[in-house]
């Protein structure tokens, strides 16, 4: 029998997600909306995925893969399933649920930029239909939701919460990481009425093991920032350590290694060249822009943003001192930056800080190359470009350069066929213990 007090148009997409005849739309097809996509898959829902990219298209919809720790025979299997790829926007209104999965990067301001998203829902709106459930998981600042997309929802006609439901579910992907699926992370989703919650709630628990329920779309969004700020402060403040400790000529990441072994009220974070990602090094930012709305300056998470900030800059100096009491300097050199990606053994290069740190050594006249197994050519960007190959290691190559710059520490390096063969090695990453040719940075 029919509940009453529910809408019915909600009574029907819970049905259909509850019995998995519904048809999952995924925006964005990266390194977040790739997993969920085969999740949902695997979880026995047809799967339908847009995105701007026809490369990235024809490559899913051949059943290959673009990103390295999802192999191809997932996307074939996700095909065999039904899962298509398509780049058409008219087709938005085939799917129960739409779940945006863009970026949000900065702007030249270090502002929010959230013309992903917001491009995406104007290219989806037109071809929305009653009945729908619009999920955003992309990180972004409190308010985002219901400022923004509710708005755009209500100018198609919609009543948010009777035929159509809106909510905000941030992502936790961690690419590379063995240890977390798509599945086993919890899922927090907050919705902009007690009946979008209910969709957002029906929308994810087939795919999710556990989702955590929050009162609001803002409380979701906030959620996101205080978790990826919790761990840019506490980077911020061992990247602040690390430079004490160099100047008392102490290793800090065995200082590290011993605070580590208290079982109670350490959890340990390291320094390294800068931060990489999606996520820490964005997310503060769009929270100090939309806490000034409220006259509020966030002095604490500047703070740790302006340290971690500094720290390509402060390796560059670590280098160019090296290199001076080598009787060289950073003019001329060859330099070799040991992996680019920004964190160990992926090709993902989002915010990479060895990207500022080749163009800093090639600003102070450097010659720059890299060497990365998981990047054989050095990928065209927003902002940054360098007409490279990734440089193989062998002893003829590591003694051709002056320095070696250790920016991203890969499980493919061997690191002692470096220590043998490398004139200097500037190693910000705490591989090495201290040896006549390796200075820490």
């Amino acid at each position: 029998m029919r509940d009453e007090s529910k809408p019915a148009y909600l009574e029907q997409l819970t049905e259909r997600l509850e019995k998995r005849t519904a048809v999952i739309g995924i925006i964005g097809l990266g390194y977040v909306g790739l997993p969920l996509t085969l999740r949902y898959s695997e979880a026995g829902f047809r799967v339908l995925g847009i995105d701007i990219d026809g490369a990235k298209i024809e490559r899913l919809n051949r059943g290959e893969s673009y990103i390295k720790h999802i192999k191809a025979a997932d996307i074939a299997r996700a095909r065999e399933r039904g899962f298509e790829a398509t780049s058409d926007f008219t087709r938005a209104g085939e799917p129960d649920a739409l779940i945006i999965c863009v970026p949000t990067p900065l702007n030249a301001y270090r502002e929010p930029n959230l013309s992903f998203v917001l491009d995406t829902a104007d290219a989806l709106l037109p071809f929305m239909r009653p009945g729908q459930v619009l999920s955003l998981e992309s990180t972004t600042y409190p308010g985002t939701t219901d400022e923004e997309l509710k708005p755009r929802l209500e100018s198609r006609g919609f009543v948010i919460g009777r035929d159509a439901f809106l909510v905000f579910s941030p992502e936790r992907e961690d690419p590379g990481n063995p240890d977390f699926h798509t599945r086993t992370i919890p899922k927090v989703c907050g919705g902009v009425t007690p009946a979008c919650l209910e969709a957002g709630l029906a929308l994810y628990g087939p795919a999710i093991d556990e989702v955590v329920p929050v009162s609001s779309t803002r409380a979701a969004e906030l959620t996101k920032l205080l978790e990826n700020i919790h761990r840019a402060v506490n980077i911020g403040l061992v990247n602040e350590m690390k430079i004490i400790a160099d100047r008392m000529n102490i290793d800090i990441h065995e200082v590290i290694r011993a605070a580590a072994t208290k079982p109670f009220g350490f959890t340990p974070y390291y320094p390294g060249p800068g931060l990489g990602g999606h996520c820490i090094p964005i997310d503060p930012f769009y929270l100090t822009w939309k806490a000034r709305e409220y006259g509020l300056h966030t002095r604490f998470i500047e703070l740790a943003g302006e340290i971690n900030s500094d720290m390509p800059h402060w390796v560059v100096g670590k280098v160019t001192d090296a290199l001076n009491l080598r009787g060289k300097s950073v003019m001329g050199s060859r330099v070799l930056v040991l992996g680019i990606a920004y964190k160990k053994d992926v090709e993902d290069m989002r915010e990479s800080p060895s990207v500022e740190l080749m163009e800093i050594l090639r600003e102070k006249g450097a010659v720059v190359d890299y060497s990365d197994p998981h990047v054989p050519a050095f990928p065209r960007m927003r902002e940054h470009y360098f007409d490279l190959l990734s440089v193989e290691l062998n002893p003829q190559t590591i003694t051709s350069y002056d320095v070696l710059l250790l920016a991203t520490a890969h499980s493919a390096f061997d690191y002692e066929l470096i220590r043998q063969y490398a004139a200097l090695v500037v190693d910000t990453r705490g591989v090495y213990p201290a040896l006549p040719n390796v200075v820490k940075a």
